[in-house]
């Protein structure tokens, strides 16, 4: 059986450290550790995360061993691009966006986030999708780690 692939972004393992969602976030990557999931970063995730407090560092550096690592494409650059020109989010959320094309082009099983804003939502998820369909990439699952790991008290 196929092990799922899912990219986190930033929130997720800043997460860990957060009293309101270190439970989900830190059952989701003990199932990385698990070998339940595979874990994918990316060029994104690294650059927000230089500046972040040390024990942040220390857990991505430990996630980075065990991961599938995205680098910045063009290809996902250009569907960045068609996000932007559609107005899905304001650029100032560049960021957030190209989370989502990396993890499109790359045909990850699954995005994760915290970021319940811009990301992990309803109305903007369909609008991602529209985009990702019209331009021949299939539909990206996006979903909070409550949803996704096999841990904690939903669960």
């Amino acid at each position: 059986m196929k092990i799922p692939r899912i990219y986190v972004d930033t929130s997720v393992i800043g997460g860990c450290f957060d009293i309101e969602f270190e439970e989900w976030s830190i059952g989701l990557i003990q199932d990385f550790f698990d070998q339940k999931y595979i874990v994918v970063l990316s060029e994104v995730t690294s650059a927000e995360l230089a500046e972040a407090p040390e024990q942040i560092r220390v857990l991505y550096s430990k996630l980075l061993e065990i991961s599938e690592f995205l680098k910045i494409s063009e290809e996902a650059l250009q569907l960045l691009t068609s996000y932007v020109k559609r107005k899905i989010l304001s650029s100032r959320y560049r960021n957030d966006m190209l989370h989502i094309a990396l993890a499109t082009v790359a045909g990850v099983d699954v995005l994760v986030s915290w970021n319940y804003k811009h990301i992990v939502r309803f109305d903007k998820i369909r609008l991602f999708n529209a985009v990702n369909i019209e331009n021949s990439y299939k539909e990206l699952s996006i979903y909070s780690p409550i949803e996704v790991t096999t841990h904690g008290k939903e669960n």
